[in-house]
Formats: C-alpha cells, structure tokens, sequence
C-alpha cells in the first residue's frame, strides 16, 4: 500500500507567515509539521509516498526531504499549479498509484496521535472498490464535514454534509482518507463547486452513494493546524511524537 499526502495549498488564516513559507513547513516542535504525516505512515508500514506541494517552497521541500531515506520512506514530489482543491491536488496522485491499488491520503496540515496501522489493517480486509474515512467526535462539528450515518447500517455513512447549521452528528471527517484506484474515475465525473475547487467531500459522497464508504473513528487528539490558535495546541500536543 503507498500514501500520499497533500501539502499544497495557501494557508491564508496564517498569513503572515504563510507569504514567506508554505503553511506545512512551518515548526511543529522540532520538525515541520508535514513530517508527522510522514511518521505516522511509515509507523504504519506504508513507505512508498507521494507528497503533493504548491510552487512555493518547493525547492525547501527537496532540500529537507531529500529523498526520504533519512525519515525511513521512499519520497516522490508533484506540484499543484494551481489552488483547485483537494480532490484536484489528490488526481495528481493517478499513475502513482497502480491499477487495483489501494492507498491511504493525508491532509499535511491534520496531525493527530492515534496509530494508524488498525485503521489500515481494516481496509486492507474491506472490499475492493470501495473507500474509509477517519472520524473524530467535536463538541461543535459546524465548521466541518460531518458524517451522516446510514440508518439501515451504521458501519457506513449515507452522506456527508459540509459545514452544516444544524449538524445530524458530532462526527466530524478528519483529513484522513483511504481509497482504491476507482477514486481517479470518481474524480473525473465530479464538478467544482461554488468556491471553483474539486471538494474531497463530493468524492466521498459518490462512494456514499453506493454504499461504499467506510469508517473508523480516532480515539486520541487530532487537530488540523491551519490556525494560530490551533498550530499551537499542535505544537503542545505532538511533543515526543518525534525525537
């Protein structure tokens, strides 16, 4: 199995330290907070990955990361030209990843203590053709996807409901994704939304659609990172993740 994080991106609720550096280089702890995705994948056996990156700052991403060898994977690079979202940064992954394969996506900036090897475990069991998001329980889920669960099988979410006013659960989707190859198709058939980007959420809402989508849910603390306020409970949160 490989992995693929996404590490593109603006970071404008970071500005203005975001005009100098890309968002997931910036210091978590002793290292830049894209290496923890990076640890937690190879905790999990997964050491072929691919990191999708914007532009700017990527001759700092070749400079520190280098290959991978030093964090223990086999590192490859693509660069996002433009801002058009998630599920546009992740269609650059086609080709990376081989026909029938299995993988797991990371969003740069989500951080998070849990183990994900159980998680992976599980989809590696789960059908083909079929996808597995990671939950996480939030006193106030409004300004998150939310998980709407399957009333006739609640191992599976009927749909995902974006940023919704009036949430059908406390459930919130992390940036935490695991797909086969059929999500490349999905993309494809899909449309940009108001804000002109691909949205991950209507990727996950086709496999939703028929059935096919799949969760766990984190059990520890986990955190997205694309605040001030939320880069420093990182920064509290993940020491001793990384020596």
């Amino acid at each position: 199995m490989k992995g693929v994080i996404l590490a593109g991106g603006t970071g404008t609720r970071l500005y203005p330290l975001t005009r100098l550096i890309n968002k997931h280089l910036l210091p978590v702890g002793n290292y830049p907070m894209v290496c923890y995705g990076i640890e937690r994948l190879r905790q999990a056996g997964i050491t072929d990955i691919l990191m999708v990156i914007s532009k700017q700052s990527a001759g700092l991403y070749a400079d520190f990361f280098g290959s991978g060898e030093n964090f223990g994977v086999n590192l490859n690079f693509r660069v996002q030209e433009s801002a058009g979202g998630i599920a546009e940064a992740l269609q650059l992954a086609e080709g990376f990843i081989t026909p029938g394969e299995k993988f797991v996506v990371l969003l740069g900036d989500n951080l998070f203590l849990d183990d994900l090897t159980p998680f992976v475990n599980k989809f590696n069991s789960q059908a083909d053709s079929s996808a597995r998001v990671l939950l996480k329980w939030v006193a106030d889920p409004r300004r998150y996807g939310v998980a709407v669960f399957d009333p006739d099988d609640e191992e599976k979410i009927a749909y995902i409901e974006e940023k919704p006013k009036d949430p059908k659960s406390k459930y919130s989707v992390t940036g935490i994704y695991m797909y086969d190859d059929a999500v490349f198709e999905i993309i494809q058939g899909i449309h940009p939304s108001k804000r002109g980007e691909l949205e991950i959420t209507d990727v996950n809402n086709r496999y939703a659609q028929d059935g096919k989508l799949e969760y766990d849910v984190l059990q520890l603390w986990w955190g997205d990172a694309g605040t001030f306020e939320s880069l420093k409970e990182a920064e509290t949160q993940m020491r001793g993740v990384l020596p």
